[in-house]
């Protein structure tokens, strides 16, 4: 039996144990696009509307379910618009795969009609980027894309698929099904060493962060961790992967960093790090530790041994999978000391950021937050984009053990609403609710016809303020009393949003909010709420008029 490559591809993919895919149809891979004709139940095509909403989806399906998020774009304009979810994929650390059309073999070096080196333009962007020259090797360069996204650090590859190669016929067979990959476990001696390390500490503390976590994940963790009493921080956006309810979660490591949590990780003696790839967010512009020979002694676990040393030298470096650390974790006898008060203090602070002062805006996002704490479910799944208004979807719920949070590590705009989508299409029986802030929203907006045409349609929460909140906020503590370029005209969100499809209301007040969720919730076509924030709400704690004349003042007595 002969196929062509669009067929091979596609049979592949399933064979691997693919089962969604988000794309923007072209007419580079129309190959592909027939074979999927008859995969409908098997590998099903999500119809996006822009391939940088298309490549958010497949990110955060990768870092929802942790297996490759596959994203399907046509060559040239097609790739560079999807290149935003390479990029978010990579700093997240999920498994993504994108499978871009290319020119004919006929046609490359001559700067063809749409063509990109794509090799070049993701060389550094992707864990790899590849081209198949040859229609026979398409089963073996798919398994290795599909093993190097899961494995390691997990991370998207970039697989460019010429015309011509898709279109040629061959006998080669489709891979057979999927591979099995372990993950490197921990030696008994540096499980042991780590012990020694723990049990002569003053001030332990245990950083983790990564998506690729499988089954009870970091509950061996949390065992040892509560069993030890030390406290438990995790890095920017990866709350969710332990249970905020524990007494030893301390809280995150992130953008806006609570002071009680670079406390912790300043004054604490021994760090154990596990899954941490020691971002610039997570350290504070790399200040809470030195570089490279940090004052704490460091313990540094990953599934990658290029991430080992990477930015801090460790005291102990260990080359394990997370889950298969956790596991051999859990089984250690916990570790004393006179450190309770210490964690004891970390965790107080952590609960008592949740308490907030009466905010002046119509809308109190403090008091929705407290509402939504009650309200959504236990394994509910929270999206946010970029911008201040994600501290409220960050920093004011506690995840369990069931909940999630999709949320990017690079800080891109945007990406809130197609991972939501995206969530929904993964697990559409959880209530999936998005934070967006109203620029953030208008950057993919339009994905709500995906959403309505996939079934596939979340709450979203739209906090209007008219601004673009994070530089407002920048320009008003750097050049204070000189606002250009962040005041925004907005659309009618509510008439948008009933166009696509969705219910849709403005909620004015605070009191008005509560109502308006119910009927969000009660919707079978997904709800968009136009929540009324006040510009000067920009932050829990602080206005903008209080940081322009913070600004203000401090100039004055320089």
């Amino acid at each position: 039996m002969t196929r062509n490559g669009g067929q091979l591809l596609v049979e592949s993919l399933i064979a691997l144990g693919a089962t969604k895919s988000f794309g923007v149809p072209g007419e580079s891979y129309l190959a592909v696009l027939d074979a999927l004709h008859d995969t409908n139940g098997r590998l099903d095509y999500v119809l996006c509307r822009n391939e940088g909403g298309a490549s958010f989806m497949a990110a955060a399906y990768g870092k929802l379910t942790g297996s490759p998020g596959i994203c399907m774009v046509t060559r040239g304009p097609g790739a560079t618009n999807a290149s935003i979810g390479v990029h978010t994929a990579m700093q997240d650390s999920v498994p993504m795969i994108l499978l871009v059309g290319q020119v004919g073999t006929d046609m490359k070096g001559r700067e063809a009609f749409q063509e990109v080196d794509y090799k070049a333009v993701f060389g550094t962007m992707a864990k790899w980027a590849v081209e198949i020259d040859q229609v026979d090797r398409i089963p073996e360069i798919v398994s290795r894309a599909w093993t190097l996204a899961v494995s390691g650090r997990p991370g998207p590859v970039v697989l460019a698929l010429p015309e011509d190669m898709l279109t040629s016929r061959t006998d080669v067979p489709p891979l057979s099904g999927p591979v099995e990959i372990g993950e490197p476990a921990p030696s008994a001696a540096a499980m042991a060493k780590l012990r020694d390390l723990l049990a002569g500490a003053k001030r332990p503390l245990v950083f983790y962060g990564g998506c690729n976590w499988r089954g009870e994940g970091t509950a061996p963790i949390r065992r040892f961790a509560e069993g030890s009493d030390i406290p438990v921080v995790s890095v920017f956006r990866y709350q969710d992967q332990f249970d905020n309810h524990s007494p030893v979660f301390c809280g995150e490591a992130g953008v806006g960093m609570a002071a009680s949590v670079k406390k912790l990780i300043g004054e604490a003696d021994v760090i154990l790090a596990i899954n941490c790839r020691f971002g610039e967010n997570s350290t504070d512009g790399y200040t809470l530790l030195d570089v490279p020979d940090p004052k704490q002694t460091l313990i540094h676990v990953h599934g990658s041994d290029l991430e080992i040393g990477k930015v801090y030298r460790p005291t102990l470096g260990i080359h394990a999978g997370p889950n298969a650390f956790a596991e051999a974790l859990g089984d250690l006898e916990p570790v004393k000391g006179d450190w309770a008060r210490w964690r004891a203090q970390g965790r107080a602070s952590y609960e008592a950021a949740f308490d907030l002062p009466d905010l002046d805006s119509p809308v109190d996002m403090g008091k929705v937050t407290a509402h939504l704490r009650e309200r959504l479910p236990e394994d509910m799944i929270l999206t946010n984009g970029a911008g201040n208004f994600t501290v409220w979807s960050g920093r004011f719920f506690k995840f369990g053990t069931k909940a999630r949070l999709l949320a990017p590590q690079s800080g891109a705009m945007g990406y809130g609403v197609p991972a939501a989508i995206a969530a929904k299409v993964a697990q559409p029986e959880k209530t999936v609710v998005c934070f967006a802030g109203d620029g953030d929203f208008q950057m993919n907006c339009t994905e709500l016809a995906t959403a309505a045409q996939a079934g596939a349609q979340p709450i979203i929460l739209i906090l209007n303020n008219g601004i673009y909140g994070t530089i407002r906020a920048h320009q008003e503590r750097n050049y204070p009393g000189r606002v250009s370029c962040t005041t925004m005209v907005n659309p009618d969100f509510v008439a948008l949003s009933k166009a696509y499809g969705f219910h849709a209301e403005r909620v004015e007040t605070t009191g008005d909010f509560e109502a308006a969720f119910e009927r969000a919730m009660a919707s079978s076509t997904g709800a968009v709420l136009d929540l009324a924030i006040s510009p000067e709400a920009i932050t829990p704690r602080q206005t903008l008029s209080q940081m322009r004349d913070a600004a203000l003042a401090a100039r004055g007595r320089a």
